[in-house]
């Protein structure tokens, strides 16, 4: 065989196996239930977004869809070329990632891409809390898209020798050290306490000696360790609050008569009651040395909700100081 029919034969099978693939994405069709949630997250995410953060809605938010055999991206203005179009806005390929995974990253480049499974395949389970979940997911899109979040990540210095940014769930924080779970505990019991108060002089009181707790326990953590945790408190801490508030929002929210005929619908304002609850009952019986970073979701939420009383304000000051919600407090 000669140089020149060698190159011939494999460019051909490039382009036979780019034609393989496309078909197999072309074949998949967007299953009717998902197609109902995904249109209902966008709809939903168009009313209430800007209630819950200023100009929320100025956020991009693309998201790829996980089912068993194929991915599906919406809202994404530059697609990969490996993705096939499949309708206005919505492309296809074989499936790459878990089907449990629920992240957001810049998957393709920024802007970061919602990635999820479907409602099934992830914690969720059910429509309703599927979608407020999404809304989770999309602040994260707002938390990355802020300028000067990428380098301000490297220059909190926590990634060591990482560059995949695994670092974000494997840094050695010493959650399972005695003092630190007992530190945590108290603390814990003084926020939630502080949230129980109705009374004003109580309240004041009571969150006063939270913050003066709170800035004890920290300072006895080291640098590092308290720029981890400061860090994972700003980002999934209050991306746990959001999803209360996006769900209270919701509350009010009317939707669609598809979504509302699927078999597992649940109205928003139904999940409403019950979201802001569940956080707080979830806190509850938090144990730092047994959750480790899963802590930070309950516990940084409770503490978003605590700053609404102290501060109604103060998601106007939250992008001020990146990575740390210390000064909130203060």
């Amino acid at each position: 065989m000669t140089t020149r029919e060698f190159a011939r034969l494999n460019r051909v099978g490039r382009i036979l196996s780019a034609l393989l693939l496309t078909t197999a994405a072309a074949a998949q069709q967007l299953p009717h239930e998902d197609a109902v949630r995904i249109a209902e997250f966008y709809r939903l995410a168009s009313q209430i977004q800007d209630q819950v953060w200023a100009d929320w809605s100025k956020t991009p938010a693309p998201l790829l869809l996980v089912t068993d055999k194929a991915e599906f991206l919406f809202h994404d203005a530059t697609p990969p070329k490996d993705f096939v179009k499949l309708g206005d806005g919505v492309y296809a390929r074989p499936r790459q990632f878990d089907i449990h995974l629920l992240a957001t990253f810049p998957a393709f480049g920024p802007p970061a891409t919602i990635v999820i499974g479907q409602a099934q395949n992830t914690d969720a389970k059910t429509s309703t809390p599927w979608l407020i979940t999404l809304m989770h997911e999309h602040f994260h899109q707002l938390q990355d898209g802020y300028p000067g979040y990428y380098d301000g990540i490297a220059r909190l210095g926590l990634s060591g020798k990482d560059t995949t940014g695994m670092w974000m769930l494997n840094y050695p924080f010493p959650y399972e050290r005695p003092e630190v779970v007992q530190a945590f505990t108290q603390l814990r019991d003084l926020l939630l306490n502080s949230l129980a108060q109705t009374d004003s002089e109580q309240f004041k009181k009571a969150s006063a000696e939270y913050a003066v707790q709170r800035k004890k326990v920290f300072a006895q953590l080291s640098p590092n360790d308290h720029k981890y945790l400061s860090f994972q408190l700003w980002q999934e801490g209050i991306a746990r609050y959001t999803q209360i508030k996006a769900a209270e929002a919701a509350g009010s929210y009317r939707s669609t008569a598809e979504y509302e005929g699927l078999p597992d619908y649940e109205s928003f304002a139904a999940y409403a009651k019950r979201a802001r609850a569940a956080t707080l009952d979830e806190l509850r019986q938090a144990d730092i040395g047994k959750m480790k970073r899963s802590f930070v979701y309950p516990f940084g939420a409770a503490e978003g909700l605590l700053l609404d009383r102290l501060n109604p304000a103060w998601e106007s000051a939250y992008f001020t100081k990146l990575f740390s919600t210390d000064a909130l407090f203060e």
